[in-house]
C-alpha cells in the first residue's frame, strides 16, 4: 500500500519555474504535533516565568516592609524602655515618699506575725485610702513644699517641737541594727523595723523624749510592748520588757522611767527591742539617737 502524501507546488517568480516538494502525510502530522507541544511549552515557561517574577517582586516587597517593621519595632523598644525605666522611677519615688510620709502603712515588723496579718485584702485597701485621706487631711502642718514635691519637716525643725527622741532608752550593745537582716528564729532575710539594745535583764528603760504613753500591752512578737506618741505623727515603741512602770495616758517626761528590760515575747534573750515612727512608719532611730545624752538617759 502506497504511503500517503502531501505535494505542495513552489513557483520561483525571478525564474518563473515551479518546483513540487512532496511531504510524507506522518511527517506533516509530526511537524503540528511537534509545533503544538512547542507552543505549549513555550507558554508554559513563560507563565512560570511570570509568576516567578511576580513572587520575586512581592518577596522583595515583603523584605522591606520587613526591614521597616524592624526599625519601628527598635524604636518602639527603646521607647518602652525608657518609659519603663521612668515608671519604675517613678514607682520606686512614690513608693519612698509613701512610706517615708505615712500615705502607706507600713507592714513589715521585725517579726512574722501581727494584728495585721488578719485582715483582709479589701480591708487594707480601704484602710490605705483612709490613711491617705486622714494624712492629708490632719498632717499638713508638717509637710513643706519643695521642687521635689512633699517632704517632711526636717528633724531641726522638729527638734524645736520638743519631740525628737533623741537619748538612748537604754544603755547597753546595740546587737540589732534597723533595716534588712537574718530572722534570727528563721534564718530567712527580714526587715528589722528597729533596734535592739541589750544590757543586763531589769535595767531601766527611760522615755526618749516627751510624750503620752498611748500602749501598755502584751502584743505578738513583742511581748510587752510600751508606745509613747510624742505628737507630729512622732511615736517610739519599747518591746520585749519585762515589767511596765507606766500606764497609758500617761504623760512622761524625757528620761522617765516606763518599764525594765526583759526577754518577753519572740526574742533570744535579754534585749530591748526600740523603734522610732513618723505616722506609723518605720524609721533609722540611729539617726535621732545622742550619744552625749547616754549618761541623762541613764541616770534612775
Amino acid at each position: 500500500m502506497k504511503g500517503k502524501y502531501y505535494t505542495f507546488f513552489i513557483a520561483s517568480s525571478a525564474s518563473g519555474g515551479m518546483r513540487r516538494v512532496r511531504v510524507p502525510f506522518y511527517v506533516l502530522h509530526a511537524l503540528a504535533i511537534l509545533a503544538a507541544v512547542g507552543g505549549v511549552t513555550v507558554l508554559a515557561g513563560m507563565g512560570s516565568y511570570s509568576r516567578m517574577l511576580w513572587k520575586a517582586t512581592n518577596y522583595n516587597s515583603l523584605r522591606r516592609e520587613q526591614d521597616t517593621l524592624k526599625q519601628q519595632y527598635k524604636v518602639l523598644q527603646t521607647e518602652v524602655k525608657d518609659t519603663n525605666q521612668r515608671l519604675d522611677s517613678l514607682q520606686s519615688l512614690a513608693s519612698e515618699v509613701a512610706i517615708a510620709y505615712g500615705i502607706t502603712r507600713f507592714r513589715q515588723t521585725p517579726f512574722a506575725f501581727g494584728d495585721d496579718a488578719v485582715a483582709g485584702a479589701s480591708d487594707v485597701e480601704y484602710q490605705e485610702s483612709v490613711d491617705e485621706f486622714s494624712y492629708l487631711q490632719r498632717n499638713a502642718s508638717a509637710v513643706a513644699m519643695s521642687d521635689g514635691g512633699l517632704r517632711l519637716l526636717p528633724a531641726s525643725q522638729l527638734s524645736s517641737l520638743g519631740i525628737v527622741p533623741t537619748l538612748w532608752p537604754v544603755v547597753g550593745e546595740i546587737t540589732g541594727h534597723f533595716g534588712e537582716r537574718l530572722d534570727p528564729f528563721s534564718g530567712e532575710g527580714a526587715f528589722h523595723a528597729g533596734m535592739d539594745i541589750a544590757s543586763h535583764y531589769g535595767d531601766s528603760v527611760h522615755a526618749t523624749a516627751d510624750g503620752i504613753v498611748a500602749v501598755v500591752e502584751e502584743r505578738a512578737g513583742y511581748g510587752r510592748l510600751i508606745v509613747i506618741d510624742h505628737g507630729f505623727g512622732v511615736s517610739t515603741w519599747y518591746g520585749h520588757l519585762s515589767a511596765f512602770s507606766t500606764h497609758v495616758g500617761t504623760h512622761v517626761k524625757r528620761g522617765d522611767i516606763i518599764g525594765l528590760e526583759g526577754a518577753s515575747g519572740r526574742s533570744t534573750g535579754p534585749h530591748l527591742h526600740y523603734e522610732v515612727r513618723i505616722y506609723n512608719t518605720p524609721v533609722n532611730p540611729w539617726r535621732y539617737l545622742s550619744t552625749a545624752a547616754t549618761a541623762a538617759s541613764a541616770a534612775d
